[in-house]
């Protein structure tokens, strides 16, 4: 088949649909992905065609200063969201080839591909990395990881869904015009795809997320999906060189997360990983982390991404803001993590990793951001380092997560789920 996935966000948003691009492609299908200009050299290195997707993610939403950070208010992540999916349309509309014949659609990207799917005449299928359907089992990715009973997580569910549905009202409005459908709010388009048992494959373990009971057929957990990386693929030297010279050190970054003071999140990691008397790797990312004010050889700023896949196995913790593709990046390589969660569903996968016995209690961006004196909050952090370093049990834990892990194969799962439902 001539497959579009069609992906938006930043790197841990993308990375995970260059893996399974590359095993359907293995498979002897036509890949292509859609998503930001920025992500095109990561689709080409995975041997997938590159198709061009408007909007930026990091981009200020209405009332937002150019130079704003990542939101961590509610109201202020919905401006940017509403503000960047009104961008994508137009732009999905473009990536679609007049020989596609299956369309792979993201959280974000699903409730405009329907619309395409439904004027385009061709199936679709959903490949989500976090979960979305309202059940019992746990409330909403976005609701900061807290239960609120059965009943309570249900509710809180579908009005996660109702929420999302007003989100992309004004684009979905748009795209239909375009497309000469004739008018249809996405509540009732998201129902009709409900009603059909719209397949769904969540590239996630069971292990870290179970299939809850409630969930209606069609909803299937496959595994994880590891990002693409070239087989000779190597740290940079630099890295290579710190990595040999002592023990493991502490991985600390970000990824994608900005930060509006990097000057004291840099102190921060400085001192914590200096009280805790530890090695650290700073991971500069958007969030600017860097060890320049504090030099010595017993931390080294990276100021590139580098793939975790090859960086985490050979750190003793792992300080990341609980993204789904880098938690289950520390969960495959066995080792223990520190989260500080900022926003969005990071609260959700950190409260996974707790559960598993894979990671200290969470740390929330905003409280050693600004809550806290930067005197408490390298307290608390090198307390964190410490216990994520020391205690048995959290490495134990780790390890044995890593062998179920290993056991499993995401994307050959997908695979399969896709060949029977196209026959």
């Amino acid at each position: 088949m001539n497959i579009l996935i069609a992906a938006a966000g930043s790197y841990g948003d993308i990375a995970p649909y260059t893996g399974l691009g590359a095993r359907l492609r293995a498979a002897g299908h036509q890949v292509a992905l859609a998503t930001h200009d920025g992500h095109a050299p990561l689709v080409r290195a995975a041997g997938l065609d590159f198709r061009s997707l408007p909007a930026d993610p990091r981009a200020a939403g209405p009332g937002e200063p150019d130079t704003a950070g990542t939101p961590t208010g509610r109201r202020a992540l919905m401006r940017r969201a509403a503000a960047f999916v009104e961008q994508l349309g137009t732009g999905m509309a473009d990536a679609v080839a007049p020989d596609t014949e299956l369309l792979l659609l993201t959280t974000t990207t699903a409730p405009l591909g329907w619309h395409l799917a439904e004027a385009l005449d061709i199936p679709s299928v959903g490949a989500y990395l976090v979960p979305t359907a309202p059940t019992r089992a746990f409330s909403p990715v976005v609701s900061g990881g807290r239960q609120l009973g059965g009943w309570g997580n249900r509710t809180a569910g579908r009005f996660s869904v109702r929420v999302v549905d007003r989100l992309y009202t004004g684009a979905a409005r748009a795209l239909r015009t375009r497309l000469g459908l004739p008018p249809a709010t996405p509540a009732t388009v998201r129902r009709r795809v409900e009603a059909a048992n719209w397949p769904v494959l969540h590239g996630f373990s069971e292990l870290v997320v179970p299939r809850p009971a409630d969930w209606r057929p069609g909803l299937d957990v496959t595994g994880y999906w590891w990002p693409h990386h070239a087989p000779d693929a190597q740290l940079p030297p630099a890295l290579e060189d710190f990595l040999a010279a002592g023990p493991p050190p502490v991985s600390l970054g970000f990824g994608s997360m900005a930060a509006d003071d990097a000057e004291r999140l840099s102190a921060l990691a400085v001192r914590a990983l200096r009280r805790a008397g530890l090695r650290g790797v700073l991971l500069s990312g958007n969030a600017a982390l860097t060890a320049a004010d504090a030099p010595g050889d017993d931390i080294l700023t990276v100021p590139t991404a580098v793939p975790h896949a090859l960086l985490f196995p050979r750190v003793a913790a792992a300080v990341h803001h609980c993204g789904a593709g880098t938690s289950a990046a520390a969960l495959r390589a066995g080792v223990p993590s520190v989260p500080v969660p900022f926003t969005a569903d990071q609260p959700f996968w950190a409260a996974r990793l707790a559960a598993l016995g894979a990671a200290t209690a969470a740390l929330p961006f905003p409280a050693l951001a600004t809550k806290l004196s930067l005197d408490d909050a390298v307290a608390r952090l090198a307390a964190a380092l410490t216990e994520a370093t020391t205690a048995p049990a959290l490495r134990t834990r780790a390890r044995a997560a890593a062998g179920h892990l290993a056991a499993e194969d995401g994307a050959t799962a997908a695979l399969a789920a896709l060949d029977r439902l196209a026959h």
